[in-house]
């Protein structure tokens, strides 16, 4: 008797906390998918990083064998003070014509930090730069973000739910199955438009670029991941590219407009009534409750605009519903019809 109580409490606890237990579970595992991922980019880069290590070092003592009038203070030195100007986005190079603070430049680097891209290539030097560096993100990039969600909601109509909504009505289909489908495809196009077709330009364009790494810089920029090991355009003599403007300034069009649709498409996903049901999992009980309703009502105002929207595809090829009084009149007549017959039959 014991037993089974305590296996009743144990059931009633389990099930009143499903969701701190689904939660926990979800912490564990994201702490195991950082663990995992970071032993395997250490798996993978540490060689090639102790590779590079032991080729710059006998670079350098070669260098300074051949050269016995510099020392070796005086090659820290310089090393430091070129390596310094880099992180800024300046380099040493005597074929380096670049100018990072041109107008188009600059536009390229406040569209980085507004999305929160930051490549990291290009950093003000100054403290006055810095400090309206700080001023201009504490107000752009929430205003970006309204932007950008702003925009997203208005394609979401055009692209998402017009689509879904007249497939729904068209096909038999559940519109769950339809979203997933739908989902699918509008993920493979903005990938192939956006990813894919960019990566083979820049592979075309970059020269030292090959279609892995074009489309490397592609995800990393688009996702905002924005590491700066690839930037194009850094690396182009005047003679490769002749209209360095015009390039940059294209390349920033691109990352705002493909950071736009990669955002339609991921909002497409989260929207999959899959995933909503996945999400709710791990939600606490009062959030839990609020969501469902939410969608409760969305779900009554969304059936009730398909019930009063008017038709396009002519209402005159539907049959009229009669409304209940004159369904009851119809049946009062045709039952004193059958009244007023079958006294005839027995006269």
């Amino acid at each position: 008797m014991a037993h089974i109580c305590t296996d009743g409490c144990c059931a009633r606890f389990a099930e009143g906390r499903q969701s701190a237990l689904n939660f926990a579970l979800l912490l564990v595992a994201y702490i195991l998918y950082l663990l995992v991922g970071a032993g395997v980019f250490s798996a993978i880069e540490l060689p090639y990083d102790r590779e590079l290590r032991r080729e710059l070092q006998s670079a350098r003592r070669e260098f300074l064998g051949n050269n016995t009038c510099v020392s070796d203070a005086r090659l820290e030195e310089l090393l430091s003070r070129a390596l310094e100007a880099n992180s800024y986005g300046v380099s040493v190079l005597g074929n380096s014509t670049r100018r990072n603070w041109d107008f188009v430049s600059a536009l390229f680097f406040t569209s980085t930090v507004l999305t929160t891209t930051g490549y990291g290539h290009t950093a003000p030097l100054s403290n006055e730069g810095k400090a309206f560096c700080i001023v201009y993100s504490l107000a752009g990039i929430p205003v970006t973000l309204l932007f950008l969600s702003a925009v997203v909601q208005r394609i979401m109509v055009l692209a998402t739910h017009r689509p879904l909504s007249y497939l729904q009505y068209r096909c038999a289909v559940p519109r769950a199955t339809l979203a997933a489908a739908h989902a699918a495809c509008l993920a493979a196009l903005i990938a192939l438009c956006f990813l894919v077709v960019p990566a083979w330009i820049f592979a075309g364009l970059e020269r030292d670029w090959n279609f892995l790494e074009s489309l490397y810089f592609c995800f990393i920029s688009l996702t905002t991941i924005g590491l700066g090991d690839y930037v194009p355009g850094e690396d182009q003599s005047d003679d490769a590219n002749p209209h360095p403007q015009l390039y940059r300034f294209t390349i920033t069009a691109y990352l705002l407009l493909g950071l736009v649709f990669v955002l339609v498409a991921m909002d497409t996903c989260w929207e999959l009534p899959q995933l909503k049901r996945v999400r709710r999992r791990f939600y606490c009980d009062d959030v839990r409750e609020l969501d469902a309703e939410t969608a409760r009502i969305v779900g009554r105002d969304h059936a009730s605009e398909q019930l009063t929207e008017p038709s396009d595809r002519g209402a005159d090829q539907l049959p009229a519903i009669a409304s209940v009084s004159e369904q009851a009149a119809s049946l009062r007549r045709d039952g004193a019809a059958a009244t007023g017959s079958a006294a005839k039959k027995k006269h």
